[in-house]
């Protein structure tokens, strides 16, 4: 071998020891490790997490093109809008993305890809009367007094909201939002999983809650008194009339001035492989957003899933709006 061959292997040796990613990350490191550690076997691609509670748009922007961050995660649809606002990432081409990921769940320049689900659906006593559910119903006067639900201004809630304003306009939904309010057992506060708690305990008949507590429940994961809460109701896929299920996404983006863009670019599509999907599904009890991978069978037990087909950077725009529309109706106090 010629000392110019043996030097151009040592060059290709040397990069492929250094490929790396960065991830700049809101979700638990713990959540998404069985992911990463998955790619990093495959590839032979390096990751490092950093996992920053708030301020993620903040801390890449103050970073400059001196970010070392390839890819920017967090859940909420909302989170991931924010990062294109803030000039905070760059548009991807991809066949692989565009291909797994229907397209109410991305962003239609690339800037940002969902890579999992969670729905919001309804918690209800086990020996209610109710089998299927509109959205709409829940403003019925029927429910007086049976509803409990988080605060109206978490997140959750107000993307559900502006869904609804998506389908129905700011009116329409202001009337809807008074009528849950009446409806509401106590006041609008504490989390999902308490919704579950306080139908065990006759507060309410119904909740309002995102899908993937179930799994965390029923799966012990939270604890043997949370699993009785889990067991102890029935799930409902509640749809939009002549439409689907409201569902919101933990997703990804490549930053701006990613150093590794190839790199990152790879492990987004890893991550809507068959392999990494079905890691999503048993990690987090998330439902794929990849068509042909079932979830785990504790939310498939919950039902077929029909996804809304809103486009969620339209349901993200109506935030604020669905968030002036909580204060004005009261809804929390």
């Amino acid at each position: 071998m010629t000392l110019a061959a043996a030097a151009s292997l040592l060059a290709v040796a040397n990069a492929a020891a250094a490929a790396e990613v960065s991830i700049y990350t809101t979700r638990e490191p713990g959540l998404i490790q069985p992911l990463l550690d998955a790619f990093s076997k495959s590839s032979g691609i390096t990751i490092n997490t950093v996992f920053l509670k708030d301020g993620l748009a903040e801390r890449v922007a103050s970073e400059g093109e001196s970010s070392p961050a390839d890819i920017l995660m967090t859940v909420d649809a909302g989170n991931l809008v924010d990062l294109v606002d803030k000039g905070v990432t760059q548009p991807v081409e991809s066949a692989v993305l565009n291909e797994a990921i229907p397209a109410q769940l991305r962003d239609a320049k690339g800037n940002w890809f969902g890579l999992s689900m969670r729905a919001r659906v309804v918690y209800a006593a086990k020996d209610l009367d109710l089998q299927t559910l509109n959205y709409e119903d829940l403003s019925d006067p029927k429910w007086k007094g049976k509803i409990c639900i988080r605060s109206g201004q978490h997140p959750y809630n107000t993307a559900l909201f502006a869904d609804h304003i998506a389908h129905y306009g700011a009116e329409a939904t202001e009337k809807w939002l008074a009528g849950i309010k009446d409806n509401l057992a106590r006041k609008a506060a504490g989390g999902d999983r308490e919704g579950a708690k306080d139908i065990l305990g006759g507060v309410c008949d119904i909740a309002i809650a995102n899908s993937y507590y179930v799994g965390l429940m029923r799966s012990g994961r939270g604890g043997e008194e949370q699993k009785k809460w889990g067991d102890g109701i029935k799930v409902i896929l509640p749809t939009f009339k002549n439409d689907g299920t409201h569902v919101n996404i933990s997703g990804a983006a490549v930053a701006k001035h990613a150093p590794h863009k190839e790199e990152a670019i790879k492990l987004l599509e890893f991550l809507v492989s068959d392999e990494a999907q079905k890691i999503y599904a048993q990690a987090n009890y998330e439902y794929p957003v990849k068509a042909n991978i079932a979830a785990d069978p504790i939310i498939a037990e919950l039902g077929a899933l029909k996804v809304d087909s809103k486009p969620l950077t339209e349901i993200v725009g109506h935030r604020k709006e669905a968030s002036e529309l909580v204060d004005k109706v009261g809804f929390d106090n």
